[in-house]
């Protein structure tokens, strides 16, 4: 839900007395459409680029044609409602106090996680590097029970592994288990 920044004041108000008579304009939200217009551009553009085999009536440009053109149509939408002076509405944020810092203890460590994965996923393969990701997240965002989260980690690592490879046909690195997955 969006309110207008130029809705009627009190004409006694200061508000109702400043010399320009146009609503104000989030910059933020400007760049935000004009992003997605850039991204939704170049993505429909990019379809044209990709090859069509003679055998596949939909062809592989369908999705990035769609994607590309909805992505352009939000973001031209957003402009529109942006110079029309919408802004969006605070959120209320049940559980999240706006007035206190973020805890930049916790988004360290979970850089630091990420990090390890990305760096060690070819050595050690997915199903030990994903669970190790879960496990090191899991911890950084609190969790105190380390059996349950290793337990949970390796089922799902190894399960998505078997997903990639065997249902997509995109093959992870199975780095230290390989033969044995």
């Amino acid at each position: 839900m969006s309110t207008p920044l130029d809705t009627p004041t009190d004409p006694g108000s200061a508000a109702s007395s400043r010399s320009t008579p146009g609503p104000d304009r989030d910059l933020a939200q400007l760049g935000l459409a004009a992003l997605l217009v850039v991204v939704g551009a170049y993505t429909f553009w990019e379809a044209t680029t990709l090859r069509v085999g003679f055998g596949d009536p939909v062809g592989p440009r369908v999705f990035p044609y769609v994607i590309g053109a909805v992505t352009v149509l939000l973001g031209v939408l957003l402009a529109i409602a942006t110079l029309r002076g919408d802004v969006p509405e605070a959120e209320g944020g049940e559980d999240i106090d706006l007035r206190h810092p973020a805890d930049w203890t916790t988004v360290l460590k979970l850089v630091g996680v990420l990090l390890f994965t990305v760096l060690t996923i070819s050595f050690l393969g997915w199903a030990v590097s994903g669970a190790l990701l879960f496990v090191g997240s899991a911890w950084s965002l609190g969790s105190r029970t380390l059996l349950r989260d290793v337990i949970v980690g390796f089922v799902l690592s190894v399960a998505s592994w078997y997903f990639f490879h065997e249902g997509l046909g995109v093959i992870l690195p199975a780095g230290i288990l390989d033969g044995v997955l």
